[in-house]
């Protein structure tokens, strides 16, 4: 979506000539999860991580073509 003063443009034939720059600024990972299943009577268990990564960005320039 873009918004130029009173004129919004949302539609994808709109905004096949709208160009978007970015910089990432960081790169990193989440907290991790723990997470932790089990079967009761079966003695089933299994215990499991995950850290997601990430890149933060900065939108330095939205222009129509």
């Amino acid at each position: 979506m873009l918004v130029d003063g009173n004129t919004v443009l949302a539609k994808p034939s709109e905004l096949e000539n709208v160009n978007v720059s970015a910089e990432i600024v960081d790169k990193g990972k989440s907290k991790k999860i723990n997470g932790f299943t089990y079967k009761n009577k079966s003695n089933q268990r299994r215990r499991w991580g995950h850290r997601q990564n990430y890149n933060e960005i900065k939108i330095t320039s939205i222009s129509r073509n």
